[in-house]
């Protein structure tokens, strides 16, 4: 049993190993691993080294620990090495059964665990510089030991709270924000570190472990410096379960003091103290073997075999889901060696009119259900926009009573008109036909900015275009000015369609009222709003017709004319009796009166025969507009964007330049290469382990 969790944790560890040699702590794939978790002062540094029977992680104050440290530590048997390179240079802390291995030296053993502590400082400087800034880069480093069970913890930056010296204002932030990207994945066990002479309840490993696991069923607890406890306190009650429950418990420890350190004490004399404090000490000599390092490095191989164990299924699918992926991206980039012939450029042009087409006519099997995309949006400008916008102009809102009134006596020129007069209508409806241009030409360019953007959304679609930054340069270009070129017609047969309509003014259309008809509607509309006239006695009615008769003779005497309403009456006469009342006209002459009855009717009849005939117009420019845009503008387009992409792209002397690939693309396709060759070879080495 035991060499299968060494062998499961060493799958692992394989798998570790292959992920951050290509530069990825994991993004692939979660890994199970211990994170190590606590703040500066709770002695992480002391737990692991006493983990591993060995002084080799940097001292001192402040952030010691400035990037993760992924320490695999793998049991072997003591005898089997022959000590070959292992420099003698008077250091007696040189053992031939252990070494260390860093993964950005490969090839290279450290016997010297001084020179291991030298190594992790130098390759921590290398990365963050000097002064006190952290890096989420990990530090691989293999342990071989036969003093060690086979295990992998991941030590984590100490959280801090104040800014120390040089340190960067925002630290604690930095810090806070690394250890959550580890501790947050469910693959994750969190390994709480937290000194016993403080109170629980304020520890900070504690508190960041129960926001990514409130429920506790992930971490352990370490409680440290449990010598150094007021006499007469324990951890019992912790230990049990009754101040913050872990589902996997706690487990106390003695490290070295800061005295012990400095005075170099070995750690096999410290672990010898911790195991006599623990068997002789009151609280804990009947639990003494549930407490201590070599418990915890026990329990804490157990939880990670088992908890490899259960995922290592998990972790298979993962490998085989994203190999599927990033083969596919590699594909997207061309393959391994990046396709750059020309060839590139004809199935691109295929590919983006395809999609053109599929875009417009909406076969597309991409479709949205959010909102309203490609086609469906031209269809909106047409059946929404440009019908609603039409509809709504109103062919009196410029034009008022009083202008009917006269345009009715200009257009009679010399001669005054019996009847309503036809030219009348006529110049009024031409004036209202020619509104209609301003919103059909808008109409085509709203369907030219909704070509555009499928233009700009096939560009960010295709792949070729993230490969080749001219191509996709000289695609748009090339698009963008087919579509230019195909709006010239299309407003000009809009602009003519305008014009058709405006030039000739066709009153025998099924659809218009007439003017017979518009004079009868009118005189029934404006009968039936005259009140009816009271009933007369015949005497009375004989004796009113004797008065009309007097009136009628008044009223021709001071009938006002033909243009009554242009002059007002008003005032005093200043002629003299039996003067001829005739002056030159004003320099211009407006109306100054009210319409009269007549006025009133032939108005009515002229904007009963507009409103008419204009909504004829409309109905018309409603139906054709669109027709027309489709014809020399989309359909245009479908049909001959193809042809001029092949001619203006499909040149030798060009194609060279279309087809250097972007830097970001070249680094993207090693960057898939290596992942692909990470997760094959992950792939073989989970092949042959039983879940």
């Amino acid at each position: 049993m035991a060499n299968l969790g060494t062998e499961i944790v060493n799958t692992v560890n394989k798998l570790q190993d292959v992920f951050t040699s290509i530069g990825s702590t994991g993004s692939a794939i979660d890994l199970p691993q211990i994170c190590v978790l606590g703040s500066q002062s709770s002695g992480k540094s002391s737990v692991l080294e006493n983990i591993v029977g060995r002084d080799f992680l940097p001292r001192g104050t402040g952030i010691v620990t400035r990037r993760p440290l992924v320490l695999q530590l793998i049991h072997r048997p003591a005898g089997g090495n022959q000590a070959n390179g292992i420099e003698k240079s008077g250091d007696k802390a040189a053992n031939a059964d252990e070494w260390g291995e860093f993964l950005h030296l490969p090839g290279q053993k450290l016997y010297d665990f001084h020179k291991i502590r030298d190594e992790i400082v130098r390759d921590t400087e290398a990365k963050t510089g000097k002064n006190a800034g952290i890096s989420p880069q990990p530090i691989n480093l293999r342990i071989f030991s036969p003093n060690v069970l086979t295990l992998t913890l991941v030590d984590l930056p100490g959280l801090t709270k104040v800014p120390v010296g040089d340190q960067p204002k925002d630290i604690e932030r930095q810090i806070r924000d690394m250890l959550l990207k580890y501790i947050s994945k469910p693959s994750c066990i969190i390994l709480a570190v937290t000194a016993a002479n403080t109170d629980l309840a304020n520890s900070d490993g504690l508190k960041m472990a129960r926001e990514v696991d409130p429920e506790g069923t992930r971490t352990i607890g370490v409680l440290t410096k449990v010598d150094l406890m007021d006499k007469g306190t324990n951890v019992v009650d912790i230990l049990a379960g009754r101040i913050i429950p872990l589902r996997l418990g706690y487990v106390p420890v003695v490290n070295r003091g800061q005295h012990d350190i400095e005075s170099n004490k070995p750690i096999q004399q410290a672990l010898d103290a911790e195991r006599e404090f623990f068997e002789n000490h009151s609280s804990y000599s009947n639990k003494a073997q549930f407490c201590g390092t070599p418990f915890l490095s026990r329990k804490l191989n157990m939880i990670l075999m088992h908890h490899i164990r259960a995922t290592l299924p998990d972790i298979k699918s993962r490998i085989s889901t994203n190999l599927q992926k990033y083969n596919a991206e590699l594909q997207s980039l061309g393959g391994s060696m990046g396709d750059n012939s020309a060839n590139v450029v004809l199935s691109t042009i295929t590919e983006f009119c395809g999609e053109f087409r599929t875009v417009i006519d909406g076969n597309t099997n991409d479709l949205s259900v959010n909102e309203l995309s490609g086609g469906a949006r031209i269809s909106f400008v047409f059946h929404e926009l440009f019908n609603n916008g039409i509809k709504t102009i109103d062919p009196f809102d410029q034009v008022k009573d009083g202008d009917i009134r006269t345009i009715l006596y200009n257009s009679s020129g010399s001669t005054p008109s019996l009847f309503v007069a036809t030219s009348a209508f006529e110049v009024i409806t031409k004036q209202q036909i020619k509104r209609l241009e301003e919103p059909s030409v808008k109409c085509c360019q709203l369907v030219y900015d909704e070509l555009i953007r499928i233009l700009g959304h096939l560009l960010s679609k295709v792949a070729a275009f993230k490969r080749f930054p001219m191509l996709r340069e000289r695609f748009n270009a090339v698009v963008v000015n087919f579509f230019k070129s195909s709006m010239n017609p299309t407003v000009k047969l809009v602009t003519d369609m305008v014009s058709m309509q405006a030039c000739y003014i066709n009153t025998t259309h099924p659809d218009f009222i007439g003017g017979h008809r518009a004079f009868s509607l009118v005189t029934d509309k404006m009968n039936g709003a005259k009140a009816p006239p009271p009933a007369v006695d015949p005497k009375q009615q004989r004796q009113q017709a004797i008065n009309n008769n007097k009136d009628l003779d008044v009223e021709i005497k001071r009938d006002d004319g033909f243009f009554g309403s242009f002059f007002s009456r008003t005032g005093p006469q200043s002629k003299k009796k039996g003067a001829a009342a005739m002056e030159a006209p004003p320099p211009n002459i407006r109306p100054q009166a009210a319409l009269s009855e007549r006025e009133t009717m032939e108005t009515e009849v002229i904007k009963t025969l507009i409103h008419s005939y204009f909504n004829v117009v409309k109905r018309e420019m409603i139906d054709m507009v669109p027709k027309a845009v489709m014809l020399t503008l989309v359909n245009h387009s479908k049909e001959n964007l193809q042809r001029e992409l092949l001619q203006e792209l499909y040149k030798p002397e060009i194609l060279d330049e279309l087809m250097k690939e972007s830097e970001h693309v070249v680094s993207r396709r090693k960057e898939c290469v290596g992942m692909i060759q990470a997760l094959n070879k992950a792939e073989e080495i989970v092949a042959g382990v039983g879940a």
